[in-house]
């Protein structure tokens, strides 16, 4: 059951970074979700590097919430990366939920971002 999780997840998240392309105008804000982590990456496609990133791992945040694997705690990350994301300039990005269902706390991370100033 997990592998077949794994291998449909793998499709989704193919299938739609086919139609997603991040440029340093518009960088690809990327979502990776564990059982007790969240995390987000602003990255630029054309040379693959990482402009920015938050996580419920992250100093700032680190110990600021009882579970860090609850919508709570991805609302907090996604203002932490739309406030690095406004600092470096960055202000539209693209937004890539990973094969995830834009539902629970990868919806919460995005509506926090969208909350804290980035366009998507």
């Amino acid at each position: 059951m997990k592998d077949q999780k794994k291998l449909a997840r793998a499709k989704r998240r193919k299938r739609v970074r086919g139609h997603l392309i991040g440029s340093l105008e518009r960088p690809r804000l990327n979502v990776f979700r564990s059982l007790k982590h969240i995390y987000a990456q602003a990255i630029e496609d054309s040379t693959g590097k990482t402009l920015t990133s938050a996580s419920t791992m992250s100093p700032e945040l680190k110990g600021s919430f009882r579970y860090p694997g609850n919508a709570e705690a991805a609302k907090k990350v996604g203002e932490l990366i739309a406030k690095k994301c406004l600092e470096k300039g960055i202000q539209k990005v693209v937004f890539d939920r990973g094969g995830y269902l834009y539902h629970g706390r990868v919806k919460a991370l995005a509506e926090a971002a969208r909350a804290s100033g980035l366009i998507f």
